[in-house]
């Protein structure tokens, strides 16, 4: 009599979701859950789009899996997370000129085609998360630099991006990694 071995089953680590939902009569304010946390987020000036296009100030309603991320490290420290997360240094930017290649791509300075600094001044990328919108499957014009950033006191509107506190955001950090998915309602 033989014994052979039973196929062990792979298990995939489950994908964890992000659920961000408009406020109530607030159309550049929202409420990001995720599982039983609920935070005050910031949308872009235009509200949620399904069709969005460069420089319109829409969040996308999509589901955008966090891809990677940045941060100050003069002002944040380490941050627990399994994202894959980068330093930011002065060199460092984001192209948003739809005709160049480098369209939505990070590139370094000195670039002459219209870009985004992501070492900034003031806080809003002192944590910079970048999502998968327009990045894996890229097209010129739908928009570009899409992230999940700190908020502006009062959480006045973004660009088009999803912003909340830096205290909720250190709060989410730890649960964040490549499998998180942030899907706009």
């Amino acid at each position: 009599m033989t014994t052979q071995a039973r196929p062990q089953k792979q298990t995939q680590k489950p994908k964890r979701t992000i659920l961000v939902r408009r406020a109530p009569g607030k159309s550049a304010e929202a409420i990001l859950q995720y599982g039983p946390l609920r935070m005050r987020a910031a949308l872009g000036r235009s509200g949620i789009t399904s069709l969005k296009r460069e420089g319109d100030g829409a969040t996308p309603r999509a589901s955008m899996r966090l891809l990677s991320g940045y941060r100050r490290g003069d002002r944040m420290g380490a941050m627990p997370t399994t994202l894959p997360i980068r330093r930011l240094r002065r060199d460092m930017l984001w192209c948003d000129a739809p005709g160049h290649p480098a369209y939505n791509r990070p590139v370094k300075a000195p670039f002459s085609a219209s870009h985004e600094k992501l070492l900034r001044d003031d806080t809003l990328y002192d944590v910079c998360i970048v999502m998968d919108w327009n990045v894996t499957m890229r097209r010129r014009g739908c928009g570009s630099a899409i992230f999940f950033h700190l908020a502006r006191p009062g959480y006045t509107p973004t660009e088009g991006c999803v912003a909340l506190s830096a205290a909720d955001m250190r709060r989410l950090m730890p649960y964040l990694g490549t499998r998180t998915v942030m899907s706009v309602l």
